[in-house]
């Protein structure tokens, strides 16, 4: 195992400073107009951001991955990533739409080119929603390969018997991606193979088998679980060759990792501001609390930590854009920002105090979603492992 000074990287440009400006400020416009009020309501009724969703829509940024000859706008990853930074920058939710944006890349990586052609355009255009990703299991988490869910040959198609749980969006998605293991462990080579990728039409198989239930949980995130029983799908709900699911699902984790990362630089950019604003107008013993170091310096060590991992976010965007290996590099700039995110949104509660708990403020909301980031899509901890293992030479973890 090549240890990380004796790996050759290529050299690839990473830009600084606010780039891609146009499509900063057109994202901040459509953010103006769903304010802190917008955001209050739809946590406290549980409700899932609809008219942000289609605003995202109507102005192309959820089909911005999508080639154009698919009716997407083909920008690049580094930009997909601006557009999701400036929605959590501006306050907004981004996690209520992102996976608009990169679970469409299983089916235009691996899908066939009918399957590109039937649901690609339709996605670009809002007119299919693909929110959905099925994968986790409740009795096997993160041991993927270790998932209970089969899809079962039929004559016409497949059979699918087995649950998934904390599969976000389910209830706002017309498709949904979900894995199931087509042959079983014991008789496969390798515990990574036999597992495939469908693609699952939720409007066909609700009352059919499928039934999707709600988790309320501490974040407004849409969480459900989603129950197969012997629902019956067609041949052509298979993405790519049967088996090799588990390798499609890894293709796709390098993206998800940067625009996930892109949003929390957001999110903390936002704290940053909210606090050091706060801390320059509230007085407290005839000073503005921003004087005293115990409210500045995490403050400032925040800005610190976002600065650093903005800039890995970049490099792992820079080098999934060039098409080199950037494992590690997604996977670091997704543990440097969730690590920056949850100091910076401790450091806005702390420094508003009592305030940081009412509502009207949004401190709580975002300080909530902030402690998500260090679990999902992927904890800390896996990406620890990951880099212990696979860039230091480590033996395996787990």
């Amino acid at each position: 195992m090549n240890s990380p000074e004796t790996v050759q990287q290529p050299i690839i440009d990473v830009p600084t400073g606010e780039d891609y400006g146009d499509i900063r400020e057109a994202v901040r416009r459509v953010c103006a107009a769903f304010p802190p009020e917008y955001w209050r309501e739809k946590d406290e009724a549980e409700a899932y951001p609809t008219e942000f969703i289609d605003a995202l829509t109507r102005a192309g940024f959820l089909a911005a991955l999508i080639p154009e000859e698919y009716g997407g706008t083909g920008l690049p990853l580094r930009a997909a990533s601006v557009i999701l930074e400036e929605v959590c920058n501006a306050g907004c939710h981004a996690a209520a739409g992102h996976a608009q944006m990169y679970t469409m890349g299983t089916i235009l990586r691996h899908g066939s080119e009918a399957q590109k052609r039937k649901y690609l355009p339709q996605i670009a255009a809002g007119k299919l929603r693909l929110q959905a990703f099925g994968v986790t299991e409740p009795t096997t988490g993160s041991d993927t390969t270790q998932l209970k869910t089969r899809a079962t040959k039929t004559a016409s198609g497949y059979r699918i018997k087995g649950q998934k749980i904390f599969t976000s969006r389910a209830l706002h998605s017309d498709l949904m991606l979900a894995i199931a293991r087509t042959t079983p462990l014991e008789e496969t080579k390798s515990r990574t193979h036999g597992i495939s990728t469908f693609l699952i039409d939720i409007r066909e198989g609700l009352g059919k088998g499928l039934e999707i239930r709600p988790i309320k949980t501490m974040v407004n995130h849409h969480a459900t679980e989603v129950f197969f029983d012997d629902l019956e799908i067609p041949a052509d709900a298979l993405i790519g060759e049967e088996g090799r699911g588990f390798r499609y699902i890894l293709d796709g984790m390098n993206a998800e990792r940067v625009l996930t990362a892109a949003e929390a630089i957001g999110s903390t950019r936002w704290f940053v501001r909210t606090a050091t604003h706060y801390a320059k107008e509230r007085r407290v013993f005839d000073r503005a609390i921003g004087q005293n170091q115990s409210i500045q310096f995490p403050i400032a060590q925040a800005h610190i930590q976002m600065e650093a991992a903005d800039l890995m976010v970049r490099r792992a965007a820079a080098m999934f854009q060039a098409g080199v290996p950037c494992g590690a590099e997604a996977n670091m700039a997704r543990y440097l920002a969730a690590e920056c995110l949850w100091n910076a949104a401790e450091a806005c509660m702390q420094t508003h105090g009592g305030y940081g708990f009412a509502r009207e403020f949004g401190v709580e909301r975002k300080w909530r979603e902030a402690r998500l980031a260090r679990i999902a899509p992927v904890s800390t901890n896996l990406i620890l492992a990951h880099i212990g293992q696979h860039v230091l030479g480590l033996p395996r973890s787990y």
